[in-house]
């Protein structure tokens, strides 16, 4: 299965008659899509129950992924960051069979450092043993690839890419995940059909070689993200 959504679920007003069910925001958005990305852990923890509540309200195919916390990509910086990654892990762990993969996105000044990275890795494999995609934003983790394989680790393939080695799944190859950010404008710009169609074309070849796939659109500040997630899903099919 090519997991296919957006980041949030939230649903434009033109794209509303695509979303035809009754239901909450969440549920109308899982009868049109199959997967999702819960970008609002990045901000703030959700409580425990409220994961429960989601994965209860939506079809037992549907696959959440969930983004970490910035209070450990971003105020740790991956350091001393056990309390709050368990805490975190306990939160989302409620989304059971639903939970499909974890977000760690890092931010553009945090460059690798082995150390650093084994051990914050290391850390989260010894607690969680799922899918993982890593959205590094320094050229310098293009080092970091034979640490990713051992430890199974996705390098996510981003539009627009930051350095030579983003634009294409990368890290452990029993994952791939693609986060489509809006290009040129960043957030904002809808994507060429013909964009898609490519794109569509390598989702099938990773479908095809049985390795679990994702794309998630995340240009979502003028509503294009649900869009192009509907173009692609034709494509696909």
């Amino acid at each position: 299965m090519i997991h296919l959504g957006c980041a949030g679920w939230s649903l434009p007003r033109q794209y509303a008659d695509e979303f035809p069910s009754p239901g909450s925001h969440l549920q109308r958005y899982a009868t049109g899509l199959n997967a999702v990305e819960i970008n609002s852990s990045f901000y703030r923890p959700h409580r425990p129950d409220t994961y429960a509540r989601w994965a209860a309200s939506v079809p037992a195919d549907f696959r959440f992924a969930v983004k970490l916390p910035k209070s450990i990509t971003h105020e740790r910086r991956l350091h001393e960051a056990i309390p709050a990654l368990e805490a975190f892990l306990a939160q989302c762990g409620q989304l059971g069979e639903q939970l499909g993969c974890l977000l760690v996105q890092l931010p553009p000044s945090l460059d690798y450092t082995r150390e650093t990275a084994w051990q914050f890795f290391a850390d989260l494999r010894a607690r969680y043993a799922g899918p993982v995609a890593l959205e590094p934003r320094h050229a310098s983790w293009q080092g970091a690839q034979s640490m990713l394989v051992d430890l199974h680790i996705a390098q996510v393939a981003a539009s627009p890419a930051r350095f030579d080695s983003d634009a294409q799944p990368g890290g452990w190859p029993g994952l791939v995940y693609w986060r489509l950010h809006g290009e040129p404008r960043i957030y904002h710009s809808a994507y060429a059909d013909d964009y898609l169609r490519r794109l569509a074309e390598q989702l099938q070849r990773s479908r095809a070689a049985g390795v679990p796939t994702w794309c998630i659109f995340d240009n979502t500040a003028s509503g294009a993200a649900v869009g192009g997630a509907l173009r692609l899903q034709r494509y696909l099919r």
